[in-house]
């Protein structure tokens, strides 16, 4: 491969920090195991909160591994909001800018002597395609979410959207798909059971709709579709399910040592020293809390998570947003059993040795890290694929338990996952055995020779003279 010049990956992202945690992890791994030229964008505005620090970041800047060089959606100043503008007016302003700049940027790669040999984008940027394809560029599509997400909705768009429709309002009913685990309506993503025609849940059905469409119009010009799907699958057979239609090459979670880089954060890290908190406490025994950087949590819901810590009498450290504080918060903040933060380095957190459990939404970023460090969890799924995702946790790799939450986690429900997680009986044993199980195989398969390294090399391979 040294006697060819080396492919350029341009990362097209959207600009949440779900999306942008798992693009810019995969594009360091693709950049530092296989020596390929890596260029990073997502929009102006998350951009400049990805390196506040970074004097004149809008003009862009290489790290010395990825060169970072944003573009403009529109809303350059403060993001979207959703109390001034619909997400409908949003997503159609921020395709039509951004299809105008990233192909300015393409261009001007090009013109400077960095053409870009493929591009790369995630969920919610189908149109990447259009204008990829329109200056002769490939196009790869990273599937950020488990490939049994992928597989769901594949088979939603090819055949059964009919049956789960029909059946939207049984929460029981199954649901069988091709090499996939029995499932019931429950598990699925939510936005394949809601039954609105307008606003957030069809909107995004919607784009996800494009998506698959784009996928199936261009499969026979695809060279590949990278999938982030974690060890195989853990021995299921989501992706042999749909090989026959879509070429996906796994690629598997990322070594964890990419996730501790402070670029890619959208958030400010609270300046409490909850690191050194948590040198003070015994091993696996604290509950670490954080359901995700978008959902806001209810007071109720507040209510119930400060009733269950006060009876499990276990330590926490609980990640709460600064504008989704209550002042049921305040007696417990301080206390020295606890602490409350605005937010932290979650992977530092997750690899210490005296977190015991996670009490985790089940978003595909948080599962992944957790298992990457061993942590056994207690899944609050509450909408997208995290229902799912805290399926897989609970019935496949069996290294944490689903609680039921109809809305709202009641303190006795977390009180009795975090005993079956943190416990001393046969089963808390077993899921703790599973967990660190799950750590182990993910460290064979990102390491030199394991499945996703080989997977990386064989991707750029495709794009190499």
């Amino acid at each position: 491969m040294a006697d060819n010049p080396q492919p350029h990956f341009l990362f097209i992202t959207y600009p949440l920090q779900s999306h942008i945690n798992p693009a810019l992890h995969l594009a360091k791994h693709l950049a530092t195991t296989t020596g390929a030229t890596v260029t990073f964008s997502t929009t102006i505005f998350a951009h400049r909160r990805m390196f506040s620090s970074t004097p004149n970041s809008d003009k862009g800047f290489n790290d010395g591994l990825i060169t970072y060089l944003p573009f403009s959606d529109g809303f350059d100043k403060e993001g979207y909001k959703r109390a001034t503008m619909d997400l409908k007016e949003y997503f159609s302003l921020f395709r039509s800018n951004s299809k105008r700049n990233v192909s300015i940027l393409l261009n001007d790669l090009a013109t400077c002597g960095r053409p870009v040999t493929c591009v790369v984008y995630t969920i919610l940027l189908s149109w990447v395609v259009d204008i990829a394809g329109e200056q002769g560029i490939s196009s790869v599509l990273y599937w950020i979410q488990a490939a049994s997400v992928f597989a769901i909705y594949y088979h939603f768009f090819h055949g059964f959207e009919s049956l789960i429709k029909a059946h939207a309002d049984d929460p029981s009913f199954p649901v069988c798909f091709p090499g996939l685990l029995p499932l019931q309506i429950k598990d699925l993503p939510s936005f394949l059971t809601v039954r609105e025609t307008d606003g957030l849940n069809a909107d995004i059905l919607d784009s996800l709709r494009e998506l698959f469409r784009i996928l199936d119009r261009e499969q026979e010009k695809m060279k590949s579709m990278g999938v982030d799907k974690h060890l195989s699958e853990m021995g299921t057979d989501a992706l042999a399910s749909v090989s026959n239609e879509v070429e996906a090459i796994p690629v598997g979670h990322l070594p964890k040592e990419y996730t501790n880089s402070v670029a890619g954060y959208l958030f400010r890290e609270d300046e409490k020293k909850y690191m050194k908190w948590l040198d003070t406490k015994e091993e696996g025994s604290v509950v670490y809390i954080s359901f995700g950087s978008v959902s806001v949590m209810k007071k109720e819901q507040m209510q119930e998570i400060v009733k269950a810590l006060k009876e499990s009498k276990r330590p926490y450290l609980w990640v709460v947003r600064k504008d989704n504080r209550e002042e049921e918060l305040l007696e417990i903040e301080e206390g020295e059993d606890g602490m409350v933060v605005e937010w932290c380095s979650q992977v530092k957190v997750l690899a210490h040795r005296a977190v015991g459990c996670f009490v985790t939404h089940c978003g595909w970023n948080s599962t992944l890290e957790s298992l990457v460090c061993g942590v056994p969890m207690v899944g609050v799924p509450h909408w997208t694929d995290q229902a799912m995702n805290a399926k897989l946790v609970e019935s496949l790799w069996g290294c944490g338990v689903r609680s039921e939450v109809d809305g709202v986690i009641k303190g006795e429900e977390l009180v009795r996952g975090l005993e079956l997680v943190m416990g001393e009986g046969e089963k808390s044993v077993d899921i703790r055995r599973k967990a660190k199980m799950q750590k182990d195989k993910a460290i064979e398969a990102v390491g030199e020779g394991g499945s996703s390294h080989l997977n990386l090399m064989a991707l750029v391979g495709m794009f190499t003279g």
